[in-house]
């Protein structure tokens, strides 16, 4: 089974086009890489799965020059057909057991983990990782709620694979993560938001090194 390793997650970055302002995907994730992105999850929940599968092509190109994972939010299949290194699903999504016979043994899978029983169902059902928040109030998932400093604590206490925070991360509340017992952290808009997503980048990758290795 692939795995990621703490080092490869230290710095996740999970895509959304809503913040794009005018700019092509394909120039700030380039942009994020060059900052020190470690795992870039591309997300599209919108988009059509002919346009999802060309643009994940693509997008793996790039992830390939930089030798940072690729990994497909929810759709099994096309993480398979655009030759990404792994998908990441979630509690409604594909068991990560069925995940792992698609895939096959070579392929990252990740789960989402919002308590210590998923994360131990996920871990036993072939998890690589576990994502777990909301860590804080998001904007780009308005109804979920802030996860606990207790139960965050009990989810990487529970499992022996990496866990990464996910939900309303900046750099400003980063500081809060710590002694957690995270490996590292997922951002979504305080990274592809910002107008300078390189010095963005630059900036919570060197504080996510201070904190979390």
């Amino acid at each position: 089974m692939s795995i990621l390793t703490k080092k490869e997650l230290l710095f996740y970055a999970v895509t959304d086009r809503s913040w794009l302002f005018g700019r092509k995907l394909t120039e700030v994730v380039k942009q994020a890489l060059d900052g020190g992105i470690t795992c870039l999850q591309l997300r599209e929940k919108q988009m059509a799965e002919d346009d999802f599968f060309r643009e994940a092509v693509e997008i793996k190109k790039i992830t390939e020059q930089y030798h940072v994972p690729l990994i497909i939010d929810d759709n099994v299949r096309l993480a398979l057909q655009a030759k990404a290194d792994g998908v990441h699903i979630g509690q409604q999504d594909m068991n990560p057991i069925a995940a792992r016979e698609f895939l096959g043994k070579e392929k990252i899978i990740g789960v989402t983990a919002r308590n210590v029983s998923q994360a131990l169902k996920a871990e036993k059902n072939g998890a690589a990782y576990l994502g777990s928040g909301a860590a804080f109030t998001t904007k780009t998932k308005k109804d979920a709620i802030p996860m606990t400093e207790e139960t965050m604590k009990a989810i990487c206490e529970s499992v022996k694979i990496p866990v990464v925070a996910i939900g309303g991360i900046t750099y400003e509340n980063m500081e809060q993560l710590y002694g957690r017992g995270i490996s590292g952290i997922a951002v979504v808009s305080s990274l592809f938001a910002a107008e300078d997503i390189y010095q963005q980048a630059v900036k919570m990758r060197k504080r996510a090194e201070e904190l979390f290795i």
